[in-house]
This record gives structure tokens, C-alpha cells and sequence, in this order.
């Protein structure tokens, strides 16, 4: 099974200022965003979101917060036809030293104890920042980079055109 490794703030919908994160309910997702996740499962990826949640272990975003706004991305996703895809989250203040802050590599051991079919060599990462782009890195995957020019990996302009370059 080849996955699609992808962040969600800034990636799959809008990202805010970390002050404003917890007035935010409803996610907006970004142009493209839901014909991109479409297009990713007709190639067969199957996709798993990986996020860094720092402002849940920062105190500016309760758990309950977090989960509210969670479910409504997957009603979001489900009202579009698309299956809920699974979510790894890192809930720790940055500076935690925790093993699964992006870049560190614990969001995707996660994925791969709950699914170690999971061929790597087939698979990438979809991010809009260096830390997404170390995640990549600490596991050899193609690397699409929105909006920025990663040292490793193809910049794109979204998620819609890394999807369309996937293969």
C-alpha cells in the first residue's frame, strides 16, 4: 500500500496565526484541496494526515478545541464523498523533545505500526513547511513542497498540483 503523508494546516485547508487558531471553527479548505485528496485515492494512495498541533502542549488551543474543529473537517471530508483519512497528530509544545514534532519521525512510525503494509518506497509527503520536508527526509520520500523551494523535493503552488504530479 503506497500512502500520501500529508499536513493538513496550510496544506489541505487554510492555516491561521497561532493566536487566532482557537476563534477558528469550520475548516476552509484550500482551492483544490478536495479534487487533489480525490485524485490521490483513484492513484491508489491511501492517505494519512500528519499534522503538528504544538498550540494543544502551548496552551493556546484546548484538546477539546482540537477535536471539535477535527470533527468537522471529517463531516468536511464525508459531505465530499471522501473517506476520513487517519490522523496523526503531535500534540506537544514545540521544544518538547518529543519524537513526534515534525520533523522528528514519530507521526509516521505511528502510521506504520497501524500500517505496516505501508510501502515507503512508493510513497510521499505533502507539506508547506522545512519541517514537513524533514519528515520526508528521515524516510527517503518524494517530497512536495507548497509554496516554498525545499532543498530536497519539487516546490508546488498547491496541493491539487502535487497531486497531479504523483505518481
Amino acid at each position: 500500500m503506497k500512502a500520501a503523508f500529508l499536513d493538513r494546516d496550510g496544506t489541505i485547508i487554510r492555516d491561521y496565526p497561532d493566536a487566532l487558531w482557537a476563534s477558528v471553527s469550520y475548516p476552509e479548505f484550500l482551492p483544490g484541496a478536495i479534487d487533489a485528496l480525490k485524485l490521490l485515492r483513484r492513484k491508489g494512495y491511501h492517505i494519512i494526515v500528519v499534522t503538528n498541533q504544538y498550540l494543544i502542549g502551548e496552551g493556546l488551543l484546548s484538546f477539546e478545541q482540537y477535536s471539535a474543529f477535527s470533527r468537522r473537517f471529517e463531516q468536511a471530508l464525508r459531505l465530499q464523498g471522501l473517506a476520513v483519512p487517519d490522523i496523526f497528530y503531535c500534540p506537544h509544545a514545540r521544544g518538547a523533545g518529543c519524537a513526534c514534532c515534525k520533523p522528528a519521525p514519530g507521526l509516521i512510525h505511528q502510521a506504520l505500526q497501524m500500517y505496516p503494509q505501508i510501502a515507503l518506497s512508493a510513497s510521499i509527503v505533502v507539506g508547506d513547511s522545512t519541517g514537513d520536508e524533514g519528515l520526508a527526509a528521515a524516510f527517503s520520500l518524494d517530497f512536495y513542497g507548497i509554496g516554498f523551494t525545499p532543498s530536497r523535493g519539487r516546490p508546488v503552488a498547491s496541493l491539487w498540483e502535487a497531486a497531479q504530479l504523483a505518481p
